[in-house]
């Protein structure tokens, strides 16, 4: 740039730090806004069992990870994807290694150091930051979009400046930072932006009270889930899950909660077939049921021909009742596809990441609203999701990335 312009970045989460670094590497002026005492701290959260940076898969299957958006994001990834992140974490002094599942996380599991180092370096780079700033729109006494309000700890304030990104993340976690509270002031701008939904999440079905009280907590394992929408659409997956005290969650459950949450939303529940035993054929398992249990329970049985015992068990109880235990064919069946009636999606707060938000085709390629020239957006907030697996944050940090190129464009 010929001379040094002024930017603000508005949220403190991979996007919003992504963009910070991107426009500092080349001589900005950047202020970094948060509400939160501190940045990333969703990052951090995300990071406490160990940080899952990326995928490790070919860039081009990397790439169909997103559903109905992989053709918005796909040239996003094009220019910073799975390999420039972990090249960047190496730059950072991080080392990272591939798990079995073709995960990408630092070699130590953790969060905290790369983030220290990574701010270390916005601050070397000249990044201001501005801690306990809460977004409010904007001054709507100028005319431009780039004069921002602020909740600061001396009272409001208004900072102008000749361009902004905004980073502000959804509506889950929002103890951290994200409550989606931007959507009126951005939306009353003239910017579309598609309702906020919970994604990665878990769903209500109405366990009996035994159940919960006994269950809730306790793995399904070595199981798999199969569910067909109403419009043919369909998943199947094998792996495991966790029941809760209203439902289920986890992430087998995680991958399909896409589908499952439009289908709720469209027919008021979603059915999927739990199948408790999916390395054994329906005709293994119905012989084993048929085989002589002589004067052994029927639980013993169970356990003994097939291992089903404990939460695989107390599944059975709460589709089949006494006779339908007992009839062969019709316990067979179900061991093979328990039929689960998700009744809700479990609140967006409790949601590892959020649907929906600024529409694409309210954006410019740069990623700029076509209705508030110089505002640029990015991360979360975007009307995109991912499955877990690293997806989200690659894509996030991808976007702030894009959102930083675009700032550099339109102020040269």
């Amino acid at each position: 740039m010929n001379q040094t312009r002024n930017v603000a970045v508005v949220g403190g989460g991979p996007a919003g730090l992504m963009a910070a670094e991107v426009l500092a590497k080349e001589g900005a002026e950047v202020h970094v806004y948060d509400a939160m005492p501190s940045v990333g701290r969703k990052f951090l959260l995300a990071g406490r069992g160990g940080l899952n940076l990326t995928h490790s898969e070919p860039g081009e299957l990397f790439a169909t990870r997103f559903g109905e958006r992989n053709a918005q994001i796909e040239p996003l990834l094009r220019v910073f994807g799975p390999d420039q992140i972990r090249a960047w974490a190496h730059g950072l002094g991080i080392e990272t290694f591939v798990g079995t599942s073709g995960r990408v996380f630092p070699k130590d599991m953790k969060a905290a150091p790369l983030l220290r180092a990574w701010l270390h370096r916005l601050r070397q780079a000249g990044v201001r930051f501005h801690m306990r700033h809460r977004w409010l729109g904007w001054d709507d006494a100028q005319a431009v979009a780039t004069t921002l309000r602020f909740a600061a700890p001396d009272g409001e304030a208004a900072a102008s400046h000749d361009a902004v990104v905004l980073a502000l993340g959804g509506a889950s976690w929002s103890r951290l930072g994200s409550d989606g509270a931007w959507v009126p002031w951005v939306a009353g701008r003239g910017v579309g932006v598609a309702p906020l939904l919970p994604a990665n999440c878990g769903f209500d079905l109405g366990w009996t009270p035994h159940f919960a009280e006994r269950f809730a907590g306790m793995p399904f394992k070595s199981v798999a889930i199969a569910f067909s929408d109403s419009h043919g659409r369909s998943f199947a997956r094998k792996g495991e899950f966790v029941a809760t005290a209203t439902g289920i969650e986890g992430s087998l459950v995680y991958a399909a909660s896409a589908l499952l949450r439009d289908e709720i939303a469209e027919r008021g529940s979603a059915t999927l077939m739990l199948d408790l035993l999916p390395d054994r054929s329906a005709e293994q398992v119905r012989a084993a049921v048929l085989h002589p249990r002589g004067a052994r329970s029927l639980a013993s049985h169970l356990k003994s021909r097939l291992g089903i015992e404990g939460i695989k068990a107390g599944v059975l109880h709460e589709v089949l009742d006494r006779d339908e235990m007992h009839a062969p064919d019709k316990l067979a069946e179900t061991l093979k596809a328990v039929p689960l009636r998700l009744k809700a999606a479990r609140p967006i707060d409790e949601a590892i990441s959020t649907a929906g938000g600024v529409r694409f085709d309210a954006l410019d390629d740069q990623l700029m609203g076509v209705a508030l020239p110089g505002v640029f957006f990015a991360g979360e907030m975007l009307d995109w999701e991912a499955p877990t697996g690293g997806y989200l944050l690659t894509a996030s940090m991808a976007s702030g990335a894009a959102a930083a190129r675009g700032v550099l464009a339109r102020l040269k």
